[in-house]
């Protein structure tokens, strides 16, 4: 009988914005009832993207026991962490230096925290958002395989082999998501029950094994769906995992809270049956290299019709949406300024407002404050606005560095220029925030 594998991949992350209240609400309604239901059941596993910008905030507010316990699930061998950008950019639209500075800071930052169980084989692009230039910064950074959206598969759908993509003679595996699939789980579409149904009913070619990736935020259970953790996820693993026996207690090697211990089912030694849950990295030893393939520049919120129209980031970049439009002209001229100052800082005082203002450039390059722009039904002034301040704060500091360096006053009149720029694009922004309605 051919075996189904099934590989989900669950997406943390929270803006570099976020308020303690919301962290604090998605943090209860969401990652502690997951992480519970993964302790549950320990034959279940998935690949995990956290932003390191997340991991910081959970240290930072109090919530070092969910990256505790992460640690201790990676150690059991149920999870396996993704490499992303730290700060959540959307990829493809910014330049290929940031996106490395992305990736690398995302990489020492989880290090930091998670140590060795943090050694990412897969990479996650922030929303799937992929276009040819990420794909030299990902195999930069050591990554064995990459996840897109399956709307940005160019040839006929995968199910029992891996296509691959190439790269001046480098092939890098791909996996695509089941964008049908997943948002079925996400909207809930589907529940537990006919989820299971539903792979145990998939044929491969020849009657050969096959596999299915599903990917989504880890937000939807719990904290935009409630209960989801337990109604959807729970019973999807009580369906596919082996009874269990007697319950035994587990001494953690990392305690996951101070005087705590936890009874866990111990599974039984029968096979999972037809369908068997794995970590992406399994896949790539379990099915065979399949072709050379160059995706569709796309997002996991990308469509058909938005893939016709050449509108390949919609909720980011829409070409129609004013407001994107001059978001990233502000995001431009912000990027373009602190190059400049890092060229020309050549005393302390320069060097100290282009060091501040690279640090800034970093967290100020979130994709959240484009997504609450697209209306797309999505809008929030706040966030828009917040994202806005954060990259005047950056051009602040990126002006003073070059009108303190010892640059000729041209360059210093040439940048002074793009201030003036940005401040009216900042006016346009925000008169459209005063006004817009949605």
């Amino acid at each position: 009988m051919p075996v189904i594998y099934w590989a989900p991949l669950l997406h943390f992350y929270q803006p570099p914005l976020q308020i303690y209240e919301v962290l604090a609400k998605v943090v209860n309604e969401s990652y502690r009832p997951l992480l519970e239901v993964l302790e549950e059941n320990p034959q279940a596993k998935l690949a995990v993207n956290i932003n390191a910008v997340l991991t910081e905030l959970l240290w930072e507010h109090g919530f070092q026991d969910v990256i505790e316990r992460l640690k201790v699930l990676a150690q059991r061998g149920q999870v396996e962490f993704t490499g992303s950008a730290k700060y959540h950019a959307i990829m493809p639209l910014i330049p290929q230096y940031e996106m490395r500075r992305q990736i690398r800071r995302n990489h020492l930052t989880n290090r930091y925290f998670f140590g060795d169980l943090y050694h990412p084989q897969g990479f996650f692009p922030p929303e799937m958002c992929y276009s040819p230039q990420v794909l030299e910064p990902v195999i930069d950074g050591d990554h064995r395989w990459l996840i897109l959206s399956g709307v940005a598969c160019p040839v006929s759908w995968p199910m029992n082999v891996i296509h691959q993509i190439s790269l001046d003679g480098e092939a890098l595996p791909v996996l695509f998501r089941d964008d049908i699939l997943s948002n079925k789980i996400s909207f809930q579409g589907i529940d537990g029950q006919g989820f299971v149904e539903h792979l145990r009913q998939l044929k491969a070619p020849a009657g050969k094994d096959c596999y299915v990736v599903t990917a989504m935020d880890a937000e939807t259970f719990g904290h935009h769906i409630e209960n989801w953790d337990r109604l959807f996820l729970a019973e999807v693993y009580e369906s596919i995992l082996p009874e269990t026996g007697a319950y035994q207690e587990v001494q953690e090697a990392q305690p996951l809270a101070a005087g705590h211990r936890r009874l866990v089912a111990m599974p039984q030694e029968p096979s999972l049956g037809e369908v068997r849950i794995v970590t992406i990295s399994e896949l790539l030893d379990l099915f065979p290299a399949g072709q050379r393939v160059q995706p569709y520049p796309s997002s996991w919120s990308t469509t058909t019709d938005d893939l016709k129209a050449r509108n390949y980031y919609p909720l980011w970049k829409d070409p129609a949406n004013n407001l994107h439009r001059l978001q990233w002209e502000h995001t431009d001229i912000a990027l373009g300024m602190v190059r400049r100052a890092q060229e020309v800082a050549d005393n302390e005082a320069s060097q100290r407002h282009a060091q501040i203002a690279r640090g800034l450039m970093d967290p100020a390059l979130h994709s959240c404050q484009y997504w609450w722009a697209s209306q797309r039904p999505h809008w929030d002034v706040n966030m828009i606005n917040r994202g806005l301040g954060q990259q005047e704060e950056v051009i602040l500091n990126a002006f003073r560095a070059v009108n303190f360096s010892g640059v000729e006053e041209a360059v210093k009149r040439e940048c002074y220029y793009r201030v003036v720029a940005a401040r009216d694009i900042c006016n346009k922004i925000r008169d459209q925030l005063f006004w817009d309605r949605i």
